[in-house]
């Protein structure tokens, strides 16, 4: 589709390919954000647990135990955390699209007018925002004041239970990491296989929260690896100081 008749030849209208422009964004973002940070905190405070115990012990039973508590304990207070969040989140979005409806009901030139002036704010003339708010208003008055009043799209309210689903899922998947190379290798190597995993792991998980939310990976990856490097030689000094003076 081209736009001549603007003095744009060969202009071709729609979205760029590379950016998320289809409907039910919001969802998807929320769950690929739960996703990601929930399997990030898996890994960090699992392989903190893990690696605070095994400086403490070099019982394997005693390891697993406490990585296992602190899986099921994680797992479960990122899904509960994430459900409340989304929740009170979705809550505020129907509150204030029904406060909209009333409006809409109630003073519909005074609502129009509303529109018009915050597309002139935009940049637009009266006249132009004046047709565009009349418009949009005949096809979807609700989603043509909700997007650009609120920010909001009707069609994808927040839902707490994909993110509290995938947060929980995410945690547990990567707290398997931590958790599996400090039981299955033996002392003289679980510490280290662990932190080169769990480096690793967190290099991933930092590339791929840039991915999602378009910033730069570089500094991501940095940042994710080094807290979790430190994370886990505070909780193993913990662990050290704890098992010589229990000892």
């Amino acid at each position: 589709m081209t736009t001549d008749g603007l003095g744009l030849a060969g202009f071709e209208a729609g979205p760029h390919p590379d950016e998320p422009h289809e409907g039910g964004i919001n969802n998807r973002l929320n769950w690929l954000r739960a996703g990601v940070l929930g399997a990030n905190d898996g890994i960090v405070s699992t392989a903190g647990i893990v690696m605070g115990v095994a400086a403490a012990t070099t019982d394997r039973g005693t390891i697993v135990v406490a990585g296992v508590a602190g899986l099921a304990a994680g797992a479960l207070s990122m899904g509960a955390g994430e459900y409340v969040s989304v929740s009170t989140q979705k809550d505020s979005e129907l509150a204030l699209l029904e406060t909209e409806r009333r409006e809409l009901r109630e003073d519909p030139d005074d609502e129009l007018a509303e529109l018009a002036g915050l597309y002139v704010e935009k940049g637009l003339s009266e006249e132009l925002a004046l047709q565009v708010a009349t418009e949009l208003t005949q096809q979807d008055a609700l989603a043509a004041h909700a997007e650009t009043e609120l920010g909001i799209d009707p069609d994808d309210i927040s839902s707490p239970w994909n993110a509290a689903f995938a947060s929980m899922v995410a945690f547990t998947v990567g707290a398997l990491l931590p958790l599996l190379t400090i039981t299955l290798f033996g002392p003289t190597l679980r510490i280290w296989v662990t932190v080169v995993s769990v480096a690793l792991a967190l290099a991933l998980t930092g590339w791929g929260s840039a991915r999602f939310g378009y910033g730069p990976s570089g500094r991501a990856v940095a940042r994710n690896v080094l807290g979790g490097l430190f994370a886990m030689a505070v909780t193993y000094a913990i662990g050290s100081a704890l098992g010589t003076q229990i000892s």
